[in-house]
């Protein structure tokens, strides 16, 4: 399982510069946020920014499209699923954790 901490969720990259380390222009980032690929924080001035958490999703995404030829569609099933199966794994785990407290209890 991954885990974030609030250094992933910064926000810090503002649009030119996620895109820079992306090597994808400007549109397509506000392409990718229209249509729900990515959502980036947005400063008081409602600044797009980006975390290192969303650099990475946005990587998934270049390499899904540009790496295997999925399509927009299939990028976002793909991301979709792998959200739910990152939430599938975090509920097993305080499932798990729960059955271990039960069985503490029981063996007392």
């Amino acid at each position: 399982m991954v885990n974030f901490n609030s250094k992933d969720t910064e926000p810090r990259y503002v649009i030119s510069i996620a895109a820079r380390i992306l090597g994808i222009q400007s549109h397509t980032l506000r392409y990718y946020e229209r249509i729900g690929i990515i959502k980036p924080s947005r400063s008081e001035g409602n600044v797009r920014l980006y975390s290192e958490r969303d650099i990475d999703q946005l990587r998934r995404v270049k390499t899904l499209i540009n790496d295997l030829g999925v399509n927009l569609a299939g990028v976002e099933v793909i991301l979709h699923m792998a959200q739910r199966l990152t939430e599938m794994q975090h509920h097993m785990a305080e499932l798990e954790a729960e059955l271990e407290d039960l069985r503490e209890v029981q063996d007392q």
